[in-house]
């Protein structure tokens, strides 16, 4: 395929962004009202936490096949449907009759949001030439950070201006109808050069797998390892996992066409990838624990500890567009590197330093430029260069599931630190730690990488 010029690009990358800005906007916001949700229906607050698991599990389930699709049949088509798929399941939302139906569209949703980054990533992996990819892609993951800062603060103003929370999807629906509009009109059809079919059998083993693997991690977090439902669902995860893989390499020697390419699955480049992107998670994961961490630790009174994610929000957001601009020009291992130098330093600050908010502030905003420098292109640009044309797609959602599992292991984690801790500093202290050490190992795959990459040239 020819590569287009980036000015004739300019509308695709404008209506990705705003795409990815509407899907991760969706999460930020229901935080706001899941209360007056659970109360709407009468639900306890063990079960009303489906609405933002089931949401996960969605997105992890959908990514790496949503992303072969858009190779297959067309990312422009793929694109419109999510949309429409996304903007469908936020109106069932707004008029679920029961939390069942509720947790049905939520599924909808996630289904549609959780493709629209790897489509948009895939086109710009395809359409651009590769000293102008980062930018494009540090933009879309700059979506990320700002939709985590901004979602709350609409939520709230959208809940205090109707005082109602099915406004909160609503908003959802004459912007997907802009999307869809737009891009009809604006966005050119790229897709793979291959006409075979989907891998039905290869989808549905790693959905079983990804699906019980996310549930065991879930019920890890309130149960022990020796609960028997729980290892059962791990292990179930692990079976369909194995036999996944050897079903994919069965199909690629007669011939198919994998939802995984097991070639790709055996490159050291994609491998390392991958292992950087499960790290990631850990990384965004531990966001989740910082009004905790203000609230336990540093005396902030609950109601305003949420407050204290924007700093690292608002750096991640600076620091994804950074990514994009160091991609561009010092190549994707380097920025690694950075990202991880930055990232280590930052929680070297939270374990050893912070003693006030003003210190907590600069550490949030060193972790957080680390945080998004990784998020932002590198990883991107190193898994489509791991990838045939055919397979980007894929690629960038197996590199999303890998940071969606991250998403989900390393909770459970540092929940564990804090639960023996009793919520304590020294809790905080080894969940810090982990997130330093994971910082350190993508420093040294990020040499790895680099070293590779020399050799090859020799």
């Amino acid at each position: 395929m020819t590569r287009e010029g980036t000015q004739s690009q300019k509308w695709p990358i404008i209506l990705f962004t705003i795409g990815v800005f509407m899907a991760g906007l969706d999460n930020g916001i229901i935080s706001t009202a899941l209360t007056t949700i659970y109360e709407s229906f009468n639900v306890s607050p063990a079960w009303g936490a489906w609405s933002i698991t089931l949401y996960t599990l969605g997105i992890a389930i959908s990514v790496p096949i949503i992303g072969k699709l858009s190779d297959n049949y067309g990312r422009k088509r793929l694109f419109i449907i999510e949309v429409a798929l996304f903007g469908i399941g936020s109106l069932l939302v707004a008029l679920s009759p029961n939390f069942t139906f509720l947790l049905i569209a939520r599924f909808i949703q996630a289904i549609g949001g959780g493709g629209i980054f790897i489509i948009g990533s895939s086109h710009v992996l395809a359409t651009l030439p590769k000293d102008k990819q980062g930018k494009a892609l540090g933009l879309l993951g700059s979506m990320h950070g700002l939709s985590a800062v901004l979602g709350p603060n609409i939520g709230a103003v959208i809940l205090h201006v109707t005082d109602s929370w099915h406004w909160l999807f609503l908003i959802n629906i004459p912007i997907a109808l802009l999307l869809i509009a737009f891009g009809i009109v604006k966005i050119e059809e790229t897709k793979a050069p291959t006409g075979k079919r989907l891998d039905m059998v290869g989808s549905l083993l790693l959905s079983v797998s990804i699906l019980t693997f996310m549930l065991g991690m879930t019920r890890l977090a309130d149960a022990s390892l020796t609960d028997l439902v729980t290892i059962s669902l791990i292990g179930l995860s692990i079976v369909f996992a194995a036999l996944f893989l050897f079903y994919e390499k069965s199909l690629e020697r007669s011939g198919g066409d994998p939802i995984i390419a097991y070639t790709m699955l055996r490159s050291r480049l994609f491998q390392t990838t991958v292992a950087l992107g499960l790290l990631s998670g850990g990384f965004l994961a531990g966001i989740i624990y910082i009004p905790s961490f203000v609230q336990h630790v540093l005396g902030v009174a609950v109601s305003s500890a949420g407050f204290w994610l924007t700093p690292l929000a608002l750096s991640s957001g600076i620091g994804a567009g950074l990514g994009g601009f160091l991609t561009d020009r010092f190549g994707a291992r380097r920025t690694v590197i950075a990202a991880g130098i930055i990232g280590a330093i930052g929680f070297f600050a939270f374990k050893f330093f912070v003693t006030n908010l003003l210190i907590f502030t600069l550490a949030s905003i060193v972790a957080g430029l680390g945080l998004g420098i990784l998020l932002g292109a590198p990883l991107n640009v190193l898994v489509g260069e791991s990838a045939s044309d055919n397979g980007k797609g894929a690629a960038l959602g197996t590199l999303s599931l890998s940071r969606q599992i991250g998403l989900t292991v390393f909770p459970t984690i540092y929940a564990s630190f804090l639960t023996v801790a009793q919520t304590t500093s020294a809790g905080y202290d080894k969940m810090f730690l982990t997130s330093e050490g994971a910082s350190l190992i993508v420093i040294i795959l990020g040499v790895y990488l680099l070293m590779k990459e020399k050799r090859k040239r020799l």
